[in-house]
């Protein structure tokens, strides 16, 4: 998206410069060594650029790395630093993308004013005159790099589901790419089906026949506008449905409303005494150990992994049981539970995604004094987990793995008095006031983490929104002037300024609820993409599909916001022009 910005404005910049350039040519410069002075100007420019935004961006990381450091280590238990100290080779590199990047942007808009001819240099159909042929060369482009996405697709389908994470950000590239190549050529054949169809309405027809002229300036713009709300979409739609999942997966392992932490040798005393409680309905122990998973007896064989895992056991009770969520079964979900509180296990999907396992596999697992052979009953999901993780009947996993207990969900009755437990319990194991959890308490903490995780990812959307809404009001003002001399022989004609004002608003705002729709289904691709393939090779976990017609109805509200926003202030300029300024363009024609 910044090299279509960047391309644009460099446009824009030499049709402005085009008398200047003709005076320069007509003197006797010649054209290399004015495509060799414009590459200095732009190498100089965008050193300035590249130094002001490395900057910047290490002021603002430096800025968001505490929260940052505090989000990763909360969800991922990933340690990171509180300070930023970067390489030489990072400043160089950011300098080397920035200039490579200009360079790239502007080596087209270069080219094109060293081939163009002299006498043709100041007029600005000269600058049109290749269009035609550049919307072929985009649509061929579009065509070529849409095969590529979907040589990609083929290629991950038949790959392990964790395999494919460069793969994968490839597609969504490719897919991004092709849609924005594709726009141009689009639009400006919706404009001729449009403009025969208006061709009984000689103002409608003359506005969709001057936005075939527009379109050449703002083709770039629009294809910016265009990635940058597919792309906010489909992030939004991708979190929207992380946040539900989440939020729902907290209550399905939350079933109890108070959560015990005390020291390991004092379980066997509180469970005794809790059994005596008539306000406690359940007790479900939860019980860890680390374990190493030997060998793997899959339906292709026996393979030898080593892999270190988590041992984590929990209560099968009345309570726990029908919020469990469940992925895959061997047979359904009551024969799951039924294998699993006879010793079966459910493996965490990160790890049936990392060893290719499904249920009826069977697992070695080799502990300190310990060595079973377990059959997998069921895959469940264990969203934010970085590692695989093998579940057991809490039972079991003492009685073969030796575990010690780690906490104890409490479950009560209706008419329990949850205060009146805590501090009985307080008091008579003489237990910290961090001991006891509130089932309320620990959801607001997770999801202040979760909230606070996807703070920088909506900043940076709502950022990608207002550089494209820059690159098309950049465009807008730097055409004010020709734009002007346009409208003002349909001034001389009788049509008011403030009707050409609100045409030229009417213009902008239908190419971008064009441009707004396109991003819808394009949009839709990226989330899939995110959700089914970047996140589970990311991860080692799938996000289900969420579409959010709200979120669909906030994208076309802001591309037309967007871009009657960039209109307005061209569209208030002309109307607040004299009538003797219009009388002199209108002279000038």
């Amino acid at each position: 998206m910044g090299l279509f910005i960047v391309q644009a404005a460099l446009g824009l910049t030499l049709e402005q410069r085009l008398g200047m350039l003709r005076t320069l040519r007509v003197l006797g410069v010649s054209g290399r060594n004015l495509v060799l002075a414009l590459s200095l100007e732009l190498l100089l420019l965008g050193l300035v650029g590249a130094l002001a935004g490395i900057t910047s961006g290490v002021w603002l990381a430096r800025l968001l790395l505490p929260d940052v450091a505090a989000t990763l280590g909360s969800l991922y238990s990933a340690g990171l630093g509180q300070e930023l100290n970067l390489p030489w080779h990072y400043w160089v590199g950011g300098l080397a993308v920035s200039l490579g990047g200009l360079l790239l942007a502007g080596s087209s808009v270069l080219w094109r004013a060293a081939r163009l001819n002299i006498l043709e240099l100041g007029q600005m159909q000269a600058w049109r005159s290749g269009y035609r042929r550049q919307l072929s060369l985009m649509s061929i482009g579009g065509a070529f790099t849409m095969g590529v996405a979907l040589a990609l697709y083929v290629w991950l389908h038949f790959q392990p589901p964790g395999d494919g994470l460069v793969t994968g950000f490839t597609l969504v590239a490719a897919l991004l790419l092709a849609s924005a190549l594709w726009l141009p050529p689009f639009l400006a054949l919706l404009l001729k089906a449009l403009t025969h169809l208006a061709r009984r309405r000689p103002l409608i027809h003359w506005a969709l026949a001057d936005m075939q002229l527009q379109l050449p300036r703002l083709s770039l713009a629009m294809m910016a506008l265009l990635i940058a709300l597919a792309t906010n979409l489909g992030v939004g739609s991708m979190v929207g449905g992380f946040r539900l999942t989440f939020l729902d997966w907290l209550d399905q392992r939350l079933v109890a409303p108070l959560y015990l932490n005390a020291p390991t040798e004092q379980y066997a005393d509180i469970d005794a005494w809790l059994a005596d409680r008539p306000e406690i309905f359940e007790r479900l122990l939860t019980r860890r150990s680390d374990a190493t998973l030997q060998t793997a007896t899959t339906q292709e064989g026996s393979r030898s992994l080593g892999t270190p895992i988590e041992l984590y056991g929990i209560t099968p009770g009345e309570s726990l049981t029908p919020h469990w969520p469940l992925l895959a079964t061997q047979q359904d979900r009551s024969s799951a539970w039924a294998a699993f509180s006879d010793g079966a296990i459910f493996i965490n999907e990160q790890l049936a995604t990392a060893e290719n396992l499904s249920p009826g596999d069977r697992l070695t697992l080799n502990a300190p004094g310990a060595n079973e052979t377990l059959t997998i009953a069921a895959i469940y999901p264990d969203y934010g987990n970085p590692s695989g993780q093998v579940l057991m009947a809490s039972p079991q996993l003492a009685a073969r793995f030796d575990a010690l207990p780690s906490s104890m969900g409490l479950v009560l009755s209706d008419n329990a008095d949850v205060d009146t437990l805590r501090a009985a319990l307080r008091e008579r194991f003489d237990l910290g006031s961090d001991a006891l959890s509130d089932q309320r308490e620990i959801k607001r903490v997770a999801t202040e983490i979760f909230e606070r995780t996807f703070t920088i990812t909506r900043a940076l959307n709502g950022l990608t929104l207002a550089v494209a809404a820059l690159a098309l009001f950049t465009s807008l003002l730097a055409q004010a002037r020709s734009r002007r001399q346009q409208l003002a022989p349909l001034w001389a004609l009788g049509i008011s300024r403030s009707q050409l004002a609100q045409l030229s608003l009417a213009q902008l705002g239908g190419a971008a609820l064009v441009t707004g729709i396109l991003a819808l289904p394009l949009g839709i691709a990226i989330t899939w993409g995110l959700v089914a393939i970047i996140n589970v090779a990311a991860f080692g976990w799938r996000l289900p599909l969420y579409l959010f017609p709200s979120e669909m109805a906030v994208t076309l509200a802001t591309a037309v916001t967007v871009a009657l926003l960039s209109a307005a202030l061209p569209a208030l300029r002309f109307w607040r022009t004299p009538p003797r300024t219009l009388l002199a363009e209108e002279a000038n024609q």
